[in-house]
């Protein structure tokens, strides 16, 4: 959640402040804000989207070559200028500015404090207590290095932290805790002469791909001339510099209307990326996983899956898989959950997370719980290398989809399920659970995946024709049975998300314990009815709708058998898919929610009250 950019240069830095706050806004868009140094500091702000910042920051001809950025997602105070980033303390001849992402936990007990010294504060957010904190340091003759060094040991919760001061007008420091914050390197990775800030890569590919990536507790200096790290102990530290490939098109829209169609469409290449090493391998290997994984695997005796959202969704699939292939106890938790609750940890048990962005704070404070109840074995399934998942993971699995800006996950989640699958694969090959014919069985399917989710995709004409019609509606029901009923969870996610459509799902044999009650010529159905070993099931619970006169839409493989009629609406998607059919099947949920999104004129890429990498609690 949130947005950071800041910059040091021999240059006006605003433009590339804006110009990187448009490539956060993904990750916040409540409102924007931008703080230099010209003099004393100049603070301009604006609720709504950067692109108001950027006309204000006209208007009032801001020009400096050191300044912060934030866009915001609001969690303390409302959507007003006052709450908006950055936030200033003065008094005294002090000025100094601060951004944040995160949220502070003992702000309460802070602002108390700093009111009691006399602190006036202009907002209800809990940001405004790091400007006080620093500004009451730096009264006491602290540099500003020495100042977010002492603030960071007073504040408990998540954050990323950017702040400049009037007395240092060619410095600006950061810090991170349980949010991500990176260096970059100016000038082709020299760090002379500028240098930057960011809570994400692709703020900085307008001037540098030299980055590095702060640890846990790290705090930076940058200046024109350089930067200093120090750890959380306050030893000087190095961290390693590396080159991003994270190349600019793959941030660009190109010729899509919204990120999220763009990333619903590049679901066939993600998939091949993913899929690489399988693709060119004889046979699957535990090494896919890490070094390690091989002896892990082998003394697994149950999977602990761990994950918010889509994310969840996912995980809700791979129980099933890793229960009918590998033969393994699978129990699947909401991370916002599992580490307030009372849980049985057993010895052998592989944690498995799963994020997008290997930042979800809800995720990384539930691997931190399993750990502290000695669960050691963990493996993240994640999009991003240089993560906090990532680097807190004994065992990785890249997904590498690439980019996803749209809020809604999309190629994420695909790519997701098909590192589970090939997950699935090899735990069973190491428990003796899969034979050889069986392994080149599926691995030509898993390599044909990306060719079949392109063909499904040719049903957008037929999905878009629905979506007129479910614009008008205001609640949908998603039906699904085994392991398509979390694809029907995900379906009903995406409508709600982005089209504002009151949308839930169920597995379809509960209908008549409760959901029946809401069918009627109102409701649309939705129903994903793969040609598997439940499909006469499946019917005769759509039979229960259709008695009642509630209206089908049916994703339907080739021979189901089941008709068009009146009220019963049926999209053919091709033949079924075995195992790997939960992948094929969400592909047309995404559709139907991107495209009845766009007949009823919402956000699609930033929808209301949501963002992108979810860094708070």
């Amino acid at each position: 959640m949130c947005g950071i950019v800041g910059a040091v240069a021999q240059r006006n830095v605003v433009p590339i402040l804006i110009e990187g706050l448009k490539k956060l806004e993904y990750r916040g868009y409540d409102s924007a804000g931008l703080a230099v140094i010209s003099g004393g500091l100049h603070r301009v702000r604006a609720v709504g989207r950067v692109a108001d910042l950027e006309a204000r920051a006209a208007e009032a001809k801001a020009e400096s070559p050191t300044g912060i950025a934030h866009t915001r997602w609001a969690t303390h105070g409302g959507v007003t200028e006052d709450n908006a980033h950055p936030h200033i303390s003065s008094r005294g001849g002090i000025e100094v500015s601060v951004v944040h992402n995160g949220i502070v936990e003992n702000h309460e007990d802070l602002r108390a404090r700093l009111k009691g010294e006399g602190y006036e504060f202009t907002s209800q957010t809990d940001t405004e207590v790091i400007a006080h904190l620093l500004h009451s340091y730096l009264a006491k003759g602290f540099r500003l290095f020495q100042a977010v060094q002492a603030t960071a040991r007073e504040l408990e919760g998540a954050y990323a932290i950017a702040a400049i001061c009037k007395s240092e007008p060619h410095t600006c420091v950061g810090t991170r805790k349980g949010s991500p914050l990176l260096l970059g390197l100016g000038n082709g990775g020299s760090g002379k002469g500028e240098n930057f800030l960011a809570s994400d890569t692709s703020a900085l590919l307008q001037v540098t791909r030299h980055v590095a990536y702060l640890e846990e507790g790290d705090v930076v200096e940058i200046r024109l001339d350089g930067y200093s790290i120090v750890d959380r102990n306050g030893s000087v530290v190095g961290r390693p510099v590396i080159e991003s490939q994270l190349s600019a098109d793959a941030i660009e829209l190109g010729k899509y209307s919204h990120y999220m169609q763009k990333e619903i469409f590049e679901q066939p290449g993600a998939l091949a990326n993913t899929l690489e090493m399988v693709t060119h391998a004889r046979s699957l290997s535990s090494s896919l996983f890490g070094s390690d994984a091989e002896p892990i695997f082998k003394k697994t005796r149950q999977v602990l899956i761990i994950a918010c959202g889509t994310s969840f969704h996912a995980g809700l699939v791979a129980k099933y898989w890793l229960e009918s292939v590998a033969k393994l106890p699978t129990a699947v938790e909401i991370a916002s959950e599992y580490r307030y609750r009372d849980s049985v940890p057993q010895p052998d048990t592989l944690v498995l997370t799963i994020s997008q962005s290997g930042e979800t704070a809800d995720t990384l404070a539930a691997l931190q719980h399993a750990n502290s109840l000695s669960l050691k074995d963990t493996l993240s399934v994640c999009n991003v290398a240089e993560s906090a998942l990532v680097r807190g993971s004994k065992l990785n699995f890249l997904t590498r989809a690439g980019p996803e800006i749209g809020v809604a996950s999309t190629k994420a989640f695909t790519t997701q399920l098909a590192a589970l699958f090939v997950l699935t694969l090899v735990l069973a090959k190491a428990r003796g659970r899969l034979t050889l014919e069986r392994e080149r069985e599926l691995l030509p399917q898993l390599r044909h995946l990306p060719a079949a989710v392109q063909k499904v995709l040719e049903c957008e004409p037929a999905v878009r024709h629905w979506a007129n019609r479910f614009a008008p509606r205001h609640h949908a029901l998603f039906l699904g049975r085994g392991v398509h009923f979390p694809i029907a969870m995900e379906g009903a996610l995406k409508l709600k998300e982005i089209s504002y459509i009151h949308a839930e799902a169920y597995a379809a044999g509960e209908l008549k314990h409760g959901p029946l009650a809401l069918v009627d010529r109102f409701m649309p159905v939705v129903v994903v009815a793969p040609n598997d070993s439940l499909i006469e099931k499946l019917k005769s619970n759509l039979q229960e709708v259709r008695a009642r006169g509630g209206e089908l839409f049916i994703f339907a493989d080739r021979d189901t058998h089941i008709e068009p009629s009146d009220g019963v609406n049926i999209i053919n998607l091709g033949d079924h898919a075995g195992l790997l059919s939960p992948i094929l099947h969400v592909v047309p949920l995404q559709l139907l929610a991107y495209h009845t999104a766009l007949v009823r004129g919402t956000d699609v890429d930033k929808p209301r009250n949501l963002a992108k990498s979810v860094t708070v609690e």
